[in-house]
């Protein structure tokens, strides 16, 4: 996990050449599985894997084994998107009705049916078969639809009203910046609040990050 100063975390793009053999689907799916806790996407991890199968079948079939591709993965606001890019502009996938006992065409069915939209991208000298699939992110810049994260967001908001700008409690990195000192001011207004009432404020902030590292490792 790596965290940014505009969003719990940065989900940076990449891509990993490979060629379209049967032998590197395993592999090419254990890498998704890899990024995608890494950005704290388990939730879409499985839909992830699925696309990446049959995006890379889809390539063997129909654009030959052997042949060098690429799989690509990025962020596109709250989705994720997956994408294959082959130097085959002619074989074009297509979404077709198969009957139950069929043992092939289920492909581009399968990525329709765990996507939330899919397409073709064609370039001078290759395509790109990408789909994008929807995430528990509520921001683009790296929020996860957490009520925990959320309160805070508005206890926050609260706690700063009136010593901010709009400009400051926006979501942009001014914004973000402020919110980090307002969370500073807030913690110790609340260890002042602990002593009043008698309460060591050093054994609470080590309960507080034991439920913390606990929570976080169950996500984990």
């Amino acid at each position: 996990m790596v965290n940014g100063i505009d969003g719990c975390m940065t989900r940076k793009p990449w891509k990993l050449p490979f060629l379209a053999e049967p032998e590197e689907v395993a592999g090419l799916r254990r890498v998704m599985r890899l990024h995608q806790r890494l950005w704290g996407l388990a939730d879409v991890s499985e839909a992830a894997e699925i696309c990446v199968s049959e995006l890379a079948a889809n390539a063997i079939r129909h654009v030959g084994e052997g042949t060098p591709c690429t799989l690509v993965a990025e962020m596109r606001d709250t989705r994720l998107r997956i994408g294959l890019r082959d130097p085959d502009t002619r074989a074009l996938p297509t979404l077709i009705f198969v009957g139950p006992d069929a043992e092939t065409g289920r492909g581009m069915a399968l990525v329709d049916a765990v996507s939330e939209r899919w397409g073709v991208i064609l370039g001078g000298e290759s395509k790109l078969v990408w789909c994008d699939l929807s995430t528990p992110l509520i921001s683009s810049g790296g929020h996860i639809d957490d009520p925990r994260v959320t309160r805070s967001e508005a206890c926050l908001t609260l706690y700063a009203d009136g010593a901010a700008t709009t400009e400051d409690l926006g979501v942009g990195r001014a914004g973000v910046a402020f919110k980090v000192e307002a969370a500073i001011g807030l913690i110790a207004d609340l260890l002042h609040w602990l002593r009043a009432h008698g309460r060591d404020p050093d054994e609470v902030l080590d309960r507080a990050q034991s439920h913390f590292e606990n929570e976080v490792g169950e996500v984990a």
